[in-house]
């Protein structure tokens, strides 16, 4: 099993141009899954993570409901927004500067093939990150993510998760709201979700912004910990 995973942090990038790159990563994995399996070639299988900075874009998955966003399309031209629906699990979302997104493109096969397991991995990531901020974050049941508050009137998302996986290869990801301008989530029902609020670690913690690649830093050290892989 190959544990290792081929770290790019690629900067701020547009969404499509994104998704067309992690699409060439995830078919190859999965070529080569195809051919040990026809050929019994023995090929070892890759695995990549990605971080990115999106552009202000709203992204819909494919069992999500396109009134969740509550735009127009001159709407979304004033807000400098762009919208595609994708392949991804869940509904919809926003992605925009202030917010790290991570996409691991995964060949479960070299670490566990449960993608239950995997999602709360992902959450779990995310919520040991975020406690070394002092927050106590926690998952909110049926509901993928990481939340504040679960259970209150306050409840409040921090990260949202949505994930694409065929033959046990994995893509898309998180998207950690960091510095993240939340106006932003005005414009969508977050997730399907009605009625629950969503926050940014900089406005959790009461400070104008907070080191993003601090936070990388974190998030790496806690995935590869979970999931016992070494980034190279």
């Amino acid at each position: 099993m190959n544990k290792k995973i081929q770290l790019q942090d690629l900067g701020t990038k547009d969404f499509k141009d994104t998704w067309d790159y992690q699409e060439t990563l995830f078919k190859a994995i999965l070529d080569t899954k195809i051919k040990n399996r026809r050929e019994d070639a023995g090929l070892i299988t890759e695995n990549h993570f990605l971080f990115v900075e999106h552009p202000h874009v709203y992204t819909l998955g494919k069992s999500g409901d396109l009134s969740n966003l509550l735009l127009s399309e001159s709407q979304l031209a004033e807000k400098g927004a762009t919208f595609y629906k994708i392949n991804r699990g869940g509904d919809i979302t926003y992605h925009g500067p202030g917010q790290i997104v991570g996409y691991p493109i995964l060949d479960l096969d070299n670490f566990f093939t449960d993608i239950h397991k995997y999602l709360r991995f992902l959450e779990e990531v995310i919520i040991l990150t975020l406690a070394e901020y002092g927050l106590k974050t926690e998952r909110s049941p049926g509901e993928t993510g990481v939340w504040l508050d679960v259970g209150t009137p306050f409840a409040r998302k921090i990260c949202a998760m949505g994930v694409r996986a065929s033959r046990w290869v994995t893509m898309h990801g998180f998207a950690l709201n960091v510095n993240a301008d939340l106006g932003y989530f005005d414009h969508i029902i977050p997730c399907g979700i009605r009625g629950k609020a969503v926050t940014t670690l900089n406005n959790e913690l009461g400070v104008d912004s907070v080191n993003e690649n601090e936070v990388k830093v974190k998030l790496l050290k806690h995935f590869s910990a979970l999931f016992e892989a070494n980034f190279v």
